[in-house]
């Protein structure tokens, strides 16, 4: 029997690291959401339709057909890469400068619609385990399993400050942290669908367990479901 897994969380905190690792030991199908949105944030970037980090309504909904957006295995990284209008992205849109935009845009009640519809649609055969901030309440209200990750803020922004440090990035310990506040609170305070635990989603709290305590503790705990 095949189920839907879904997991929420703060940014950094480790969901979309659980999320691709658990998806792997179940041999599951990973979808990441939140690449969704980054990618529709590039492409209004590469639009030029973003300017001082604000973008009208008008020019988001009349660009969302234009929008398309699909993934494909990476037999190299054993994961699925981000695909926007057909050019990989998966790496563009991990800048800085798409991870400070992107909470904004996500905002946005058109684009949520938009791409609940197509997470919900990749999600009907089962056998799925989707990462996101509203995947247990908004997505995928029905899932039989549902996670919500957190951690530690100070543990959250030195994994992140860590992780830019490995692909480049030149940014304060200080610049990475204040980044992850604001994303914290426009994903808890936004108006359509903000990030919260959903009622029957199991607390992780990532802060003083490995990644693999962590994958170890979800995978028991789906397997109970599984066999029941």
């Amino acid at each position: 029997m095949k189920i839907n897994i879904a997991i929420d969380g703060y940014s950094s905190c480790g969901k979309s690291t659980l999320a691709k690792l658990l998806s792997q030991k179940l041999e599951y199908s990973y979808i990441d959401t939140g690449s969704m949105y980054r990618s529709v944030t590039l492409y209004l970037v590469n639009q030029g339709l973003i300017k001082d980090g604000k973008v009208t309504l008008e020019q988001v909904v009349n660009s969302l057909d234009e929008i398309d957006i699909t993934f494909k295995y990476n037999p190299s990284k054993h994961q699925s890469d981000t695909y926007l209008n057909g050019k990989n992205v998966e790496d563009e849109i991990r800048s800085p400068e798409i991870s400070s935009l992107v909470s904004g845009i996500s905002k946005i009640k058109e684009v949520r619609k938009k791409l609940i519809l197509l997470q919900q649609k990749i999600a009907e055969d089962k056998g799925i385990v989707m990462d996101g901030r509203d995947i247990g309440t908004a997505v995928l209200p029905n899932a039989e399993v549902k996670f919500f990750v957190t951690a530690d803020l100070e543990i959250r922004t030195q994994r992140r400050y860590e992780e830019l440090k490995e692909k480049g990035y030149d940014y304060s310990f200080d610049k990475v942290k204040q980044n992850l506040l604001e994303r914290d609170h426009h994903d808890t305070s936004r108006e359509e669908n903000p990030l919260k635990q959903a009622k029957d989603a199991i607390l992780l709290d990532n802060t003083e367990l490995t990644i693999e305590e962590l994958v170890d503790k979800s995978y028991q705990y789906v397997q109970t479901k599984i066999n029941k």
